[in-house]
């Protein structure tokens, strides 16, 4: 399969390739908010402005903060939960959403600004092209990955990845994902079916097509990630053990 950089995905929307694959599928945009005041906005209107052509939903997971009434005073596209479910409870909210109203495909795309929209007219392009099931926007997909401790954990996933499918995920922590109508339900309805490595780990064992596209991703411009080193690491070792061990013990859907 072949990436693309920047420079390719810019002619790509020249030519129209991009917006064309829009403009044929339902898609939109699952936004998991916990606490992101300060970024729902940047985060929403690069949407708007970059996939105009894809809807968007944001799932307000019992902020603290006045990320819901920022958006309600917008007018944005909101699920306002009562209580903080975490990132699985918000992203299957999200996709049962997505389930109920029929659309093709769901991205799964963070609040917090470091995604860039402009890069999922290509994922939806390539899902079509490469008849994939799962498209991840990856870090590592054409460039090398830095060393440091947090990509030391990554490469470990990678690995775990490999020696159970057989095939390699370059950017198995990637949280920008295309799900496709064939994996939209299992998100929707299965309590189990986390937005995690282990899960699409899961889901190449079991058949689903995954494959990977370069994309470049933003730093937290602000707030804080729940990810502190410590909790990075903890993270790494249950994602690695699920994926070498919990996962056998599922049965196919």
């Amino acid at each position: 399969m072949r990436n693309y950089d920047g420079n390719y995905l810019l002619h790509m929307k020249e030519e129209g390739t991009v917006t064309n694959a829009l403009q044929r599928k339902r898609v939109i945009a699952i936004v998991p908010a916990y606490n992101e005041r300060d970024n729902i906005v940047s985060t929403i209107e690069d949407l708007r402005e970059n996939a105009p052509e894809a809807d968007y939903i944001i799932v307000n997971d019992g902020s603290r903060d006045d990320t819901s009434a920022i958006c309600h005073e917008r007018g944005y596209s909101i699920i306002d939960l009562p209580v903080n479910l975490g990132l699985a409870g918000a992203f299957q909210t999200g996709m049962r959403y997505a389930f109920e109203n029929e659309y093709d495909y769901a991205v799964q795309f963070d609040a917090d600004g470091q995604h860039s929209a402009a890069y999922i007219g290509e994922m939806v392009r390539l899902a079509g092209q490469e008849d994939a099931n799962i498209v991840i926007g990856s870090r590592f997909a054409t460039q090398k990955k830095p060393v440091s401790a947090r990509m030391a954990g990554s490469a470990l996933i990678s690995f775990m990845i490999l020696l159970t499918t057989h095939k390699r995920i370059q950017d198995p922590t990637s949280g920008m994902r295309l799900f496709d109508k064939t994996t939209i339900p299992l998100f929707a309805n299965e309590l189990d079916f986390g937005p995690e490595p282990d899960t699409i780990s899961l889901l190449m064992r079991w058949g689903y097509k995954v494959v990977e596209t370069q994309v470049e991703m933003r730093e937290r411009v602000a707030g804080e990630s729940y990810l502190n080193f410590t909790k990075s690491v903890m993270y790494m070792l249950r994602m690695s053990i699920s994926i070498l061990l919990v996962q056998w013990f599922r049965r196919k859907k």
